[in-house]
């Protein structure tokens, strides 16, 4: 069983910036894709940011040139930075650890509060 714990979040004012942090528990994190999604109230839980294993990245076109996803694999960590933020990014904010091989792992964190408010 892997660990996800996220930190970072919490209330930002447009224009602003956070960083936010996924912490694995598992030896093997460099073989996983991260994934950040986020759940704004009312809608659907959707992707934000994609890196794999290889450090290709991907990101919702909603959040293109603002956000950056990153990985760690020595600190087993992956963040997810933030910038120029808007009202419509407020949401819960999730970390996701995905693995196919032989098998397919999915991991979830409890997730993490970015409000986006004057």
């Amino acid at each position: 069983q892997v660990q996800l714990v996220e930190s970072g979040g919490g209330l930002v004012q447009p224009g602003g910036s956070l960083r936010l942090s996924c912490a694995a528990s598992t030896s093997m994190f460099s073989f996983y894709t991260m994934n950040w999604y986020r759940q704004a109230p009312g809608k659907q839980r959707e992707l934000v940011a994609v890196i794999n294993s290889g450090g290709s990245r991907n990101y919702a076109d909603s959040v293109k040139g603002r956000f950056t996803v990153s990985r760690d694999n020595a600190e087993k960590t992956v963040y997810l930075q933030m910038n120029s933020l808007k009202s419509e990014d407020t949401a819960v904010y999730y970390c996701n650890a995905h693995l196919t091989t032989t098998y397919t792992a999915d991991y979830w964190g409890q997730g993490t509060q970015v409000t986006v408010s004057s």
